[in-house]
């Protein structure tokens, strides 16, 4: 049997097709975002492109064979992720293709759900498709990250976002309003960060000295807002926060709303957890406390269960710490005050300890710098 290997094209249209995903990420949930393109190899034309569609359905093979029509047939498709060869609320994508008439298909990596795991591309071969695998498969690993670790660990990818001054230090509010040490580019870049995640987690100290709102306020994109999530284990924070306040059952006029949960302990006065049900439809769930904590497992495992793939956590410093400790974080981004390197470390070393992190990249936000770190993964681990 032949080695089939890939040619420039193939590695150029994968490109496109995983650029597809990052418009995805935030909006696809409970299923990964995928990116397909369908094109002519023969004459290097662009005929159709898809990503998962909100909500996670239509799924991207079925958006971008919809808009070829007939124009797919002969011709080659790309795909970020393994099409699914199970019967769920659609019908299998594998199936989708061979109807297509499609006779090439070039893969990123495989599905490690269960439901597919090989099964589709197993199913396009035997319908005589030629099927590559592996083409851009580093970069549709970590952007389907948290579609795998939903797999096989059973929570969902955390970037924890860190914003300091340039000494590594962490302002506090004043119980009104968020104290800002960044600047305007890298708030507005920390509300593109909101966007391509599910939810977004803070603690309840962070809502009662910042009272913040943790919707996306970037201009035509406040539909992209995550769910907000509070852990407070006695609910001791303000009954009355603009995440309360703001939240899907909140009037008409109020234009920045998204759904606000919170995590507590079964040890929390009732009473309260009533208030925050009845009087703003907050939605309040129960965990177990583990050390005078809540367990943050039995959090991921919830999440999961509702559907969430991708988890910011903003803060703050002790729920940083937290998520760390208990070795629940993918990525880092730091957002500093200056653009010096001096301090970097340290300030990543002070909030999260020694996590096994690499720089991934850097970048100027106006005054300020951003630093992503990434965590090195384990030699057997599946991304």
């Amino acid at each position: 049997m032949p080695i089939l290997e890939p040619t420039p094209f193939d590695v150029h249209m994968m490109a496109i097709a995983l650029g597809m995903v990052r418009r995805g990420l935030g909006a696809a949930a409970p299923n990964p975002s995928v990116g397909a393109v369908i094109a002519d190899v023969s004459t290097y034309e662009v005929i159709a492109r898809g990503v998962t569609q909100p909500g996670g359905r239509p799924h991207a093979e079925t958006v971008a064979i919809a808009t070829a029509g007939d124009r797919a047939r002969g011709k080659t498709i790309y795909v970020t992720l393994e099409p699914c060869s199970h019967l769920g609320q659609t019908g299998p994508c594998a199936d989708a293709i061979i109807k297509a008439g499609i006779t090439r298909v070039v893969v990123a990596i495989e599905d490690p759900d269960p439901r597919v795991a090989g099964r589709g591309l197993d199913r396009l071969r035997s319908a005589g498709i030629e099927v590559i695998r592996g083409v851009g498969a580093a970069e549709a690993r970590w952007l389907t990250r948290g579609h795998v670790v939903r797999i096989t660990e059973r929570r969902p990818l955390v970037t924890l976002k860190l914003a300091t001054a340039a000494d590594g230090c962490v302002p506090r509010g004043d119980g009104k309003r968020p104290a800002f040490v960044t600047g305007d580019v890298s708030r507005a870049h920390g509300h593109l960060l909101r966007a391509s995640h599910d939810a977004i987690l803070v603690g309840e100290g962070t809502v009662r000295e910042d009272d913040p709102l943790l919707t996306c306020r970037l201009p035509g994109m406040a539909h992209r807002s995550p769910v907000r999530i509070m852990l407070s284990r006695h609910l001791n924070e303000r009954p009355d926060s603009r995440l309360a306040k703001t939240t899907l059952q909140a009037p008409e006029w109020v234009s920045e709303r998204a759904p606000f949960w919170i995590f507590c302990s079964a040890a929390a006065d009732p009473a309260r957890r009533q208030l925050r049900q009845t009087a703003f439809g907050v939605e309040v769930m129960t965990v177990a406390e583990v050390g005078g904590r809540l367990w943050l497992p039995a959090v991921m495992e919830t999440l999961v269960a509702r559907g969430i793939t991708r988890l910011l956590v903003e803060g703050g410093p002790t729920i940083w710490r937290a998520f760390a400790d208990a070795s629940l974080v993918d990525e880092v981004n730091l957002y500093m005050a200056g653009h010096g390197e001096a301090g970097v470390m340290a300030a990543v070393r002070r909030h999260v300890g020694a996590l096994p992190l690499a720089l991934h990249d850097t970048r100027r936000l106006g005054p300020d710098a951003l630093w992503r770190f990434r965590r090195q993964p384990k030699p057997l681990d599946p991304c």
